[in-house]
């Protein structure tokens, strides 16, 4: 047997084959771009990810004889996509990704109602998929008189391979309609975005079956079949999934486009308060919270853009050995930020700045910003009780040696690093469609990567890193004042 992890993400697609000891086998992936008409505004075509998924398919079917023994799938993807299906199926508009912003306003006139919080655990953040609806409702009547069906990113791929409107917990947590800790859709929830039940899909959990692969499917794909398509999960949960993360002190920080800190929990402990997000794990009778920066590699990514030069070319300028806090400051707000602050029009800055400061000063101001960044989120996630004594460190920032140490410095706990591998959503998508189609106990494949280092705290340099974080924390009411 074998099983497909599908990670649909917001630049492109990645497919992973794996066996059934959850051993990669092959993968490929395909980009896609999202379209940006106005500013604050970020859309895809639906029809892309098909398109990008019938490639991959193609690629592994051609590649892998083992993809013959095809027995479950899993789909994990960007979280809070609005994609709007008539009553035949077909999508009404251009799916509203995670990153727009329009809808700011419709978001906060939602967050202000009774018991919204209260039942969702969440701030009614503007990338969340109610406040889109309610910005279609008033912009786009139309469109909005002929919604049968809302679905976000990864239900739509479960739709499309299963015929069948389905959605997973983990996902469905971050549209602002659903009871997180009952973990079912809320009446109170959609009345006030304007919504019915009728216009959700069925719930299931993430290691349940959705459903199964249909028949054209099953025919153009060559497969015999039964394919049991799994609940899937929101790519975050899915992640943790990828890396083991499903019990109470397990988590992991990621560092991708955005920044994740992200905390397993064996029971729900909202805290809107801290612009923490409280969501339902991928698996039964967990949840998960996390704290979200907007802008961790991408900072260091714009810094290359302005300096000309590759990311991993000024870190390389640092020389290897954790340095005390520079006297450059970088706010790390360059698209605004979720964690703690909730402000999505704050923007960055640097201060500090002489005529002697260095390209290579910048860099450490803004590897040592976006640590600061983190540990905000977690002290948000400490102040919940969150038992945080070591972490797993992934995505592509992770690959610097420098900056793991300094966000561990900064956090005070250990980050341990894979060995090289697959752990991340692709993975969990795959083990989710494994639990699916086997039945076998999420405890039994949702296990630990084997670890090639665990890099512990630079003890010697910790106090000067509570120092600088101490003035991190006291620059934000600053700069919002001067802005």
């Amino acid at each position: 047997m074998t099983f497909l992890g599908i990670d649909l993400g917001t630049s492109g697609i990645r497919l992973l084959l794996v066996d059934e000891n959850g051993q990669p086998i092959g993968a490929t992936e395909r980009a896609y771009h999202a379209a940006h008409p106005h500013p604050g505004w970020s859309e895809q075509n639906p029809a892309d990810w098909i398109f990008a998924l019938e490639q991959a398919i193609d690629e592994l079917r051609d590649h892998y004889p083992q993809f013959s023994a095809l027995r479950g799938i899993g789909v994990a993807g960007h979280m809070h996509g609005a994609t709007l299906l008539d009553h035949a199926g077909n999508p009404l508009r251009h799916c509203i990704l995670w990153n727009d912003t329009r809808s700011h306003v419709q978001a906060a006139r939602l967050d202000a109602q009774d018991q919204v919080r209260a039942i969702s655990g969440n701030i009614v953040f503007p990338g969340f998929t109610a406040p889109k609806l309610e910005w279609v409702r008033e912009n786009e009547p139309e469109i909005y008189a002929k919604i049968a069906k809302v679905l976000l990113p990864a239900a739509y791929l479960n739709f499309y391979l299963t015929g069948d409107y389905v959605a997973d917990m983990s996902d469905s947590a971050g549209t602002s309609w659903l009871d997180v800790g009952n973990r079912e859709w809320s009446g109170i929830l959609l009345d006030a975005g304007n919504m019915n039940a009728d216009q959700m899909p069925r719930l299931v959990e993430g290691t349940e079956e959705a459903g199964r692969l249909r028949s054209t499917l099953l025919d153009k794909w060559r497969l015999k079949g039964p394919v049991s398509v799994a609940g899937g999960a929101g790519d975050n949960a899915a992640a943790a999934c990828g890396i083991g993360a499903q019990d109470e002190g397990q988590g992991f920080v990621s560092l991708g486009t955005s920044g994740v800190l992200l905390s397993a929990r064996d029971g729900y402990h909202p805290a809107p308060e801290t612009a923490l997000h409280t969501f339902c794990h991928a698996i039964p009778g967990r949840w998960y919270q996390m704290g979200v920066m907007l802008s961790a590699t991408d900072s260091l990514n714009w810094l290359a853009r302005i300096t000309g030069q590759k990311p991993v070319e000024l870190a390389t300028e640092l020389d290897g050995t954790l340095q005390k806090p520079g006297s450059v400051r970088f706010l790390p707000y360059l698209s605004g930020e979720r964690t703690p602050h909730n402000d999505a029009e704050i923007r960055g800055s640097f201060t500090g700045l002489s005529t002697e400061t260095s390209r290579a000063d910048l860099t450490q101001a803004v590897l040592e910003g976006v640590a600061f960044g983190l540990r905000d989120s977690f002290e948000a996630l400490v102040a919940t009780n969150a038992k945080l004594d070591h972490l797993i460190a992934i995505g592509g920032g992770s690959a610097s040696r420098y900056w793991i140490e300094l966000i561990a410095t900064a956090l005070g706990v250990p980050l341990s690093l894979p060995k090289s591998g697959e752990f991340g959503a692709a993975l969990g998508a795959a083990r989710l469609g494994m639990t699916a189609a086997t039945g076998a106990a999420p405890d039994n494949v949702m296990t630990i990567p084997d670890v090639r280092e665990t890099v512990e705290p630079n003890q010697a340099l910790h106090p000067a890193f509570e120092d600088a974080y101490q003035s991190f924390r006291a620059a934000y009411p600053a700069i919002k004042n001067c802005q």
